[in-house]
């Protein structure tokens, strides 16, 4: 099991829902990745409204039926694992941003894997 406490540095990957890589979204391609790597763990989260560098508003509102939410995938491990991951990103991330920041892990405790 990864154990992670005390400094770390956190990536926040924004992305579009339709954006695909390899017939497959963006945001699963890199979570499997960042768990292929041994990262200490990657969550995607869907907005329900935003805008980006093309300052289209993208809603899920009933009248305007976006299909390309904005996404936002988070990985936080230690700060030259996160750097050592970012040349994947810059192969996966055709447009979006790519945010880091410092963080400091309190607590971070998985399940015990079934045997």
């Amino acid at each position: 099991m990864t154990r992670l406490t005390g400094r770390a540095l956190r990536a926040t990957i924004f992305v579009g829902e339709s954006d695909v890589w390899h017939h497959k979204p963006v945001y699963a391609e890199i979570v499997r990745r960042a768990h292929a790597a041994g990262l200490a763990g990657a969550s995607v989260f869907r907005g329900i409204e935003g805008f980006g560098a093309s300052s289209l508003i993208h809603t899920q509102r009933l009248l305007s039926l976006s299909e390309d939410l904005p996404v936002a995938i988070v990985i936080v491990d230690e700060e030259d694992r996160i750097r050592d991951f970012l040349p994947q990103l810059d192969e996966l991330v055709a447009e979006g941003l790519v945010i880091l920041d410092d963080c400091e892990v309190i607590r971070y405790v998985g399940r015990e894997r079934a045997k």
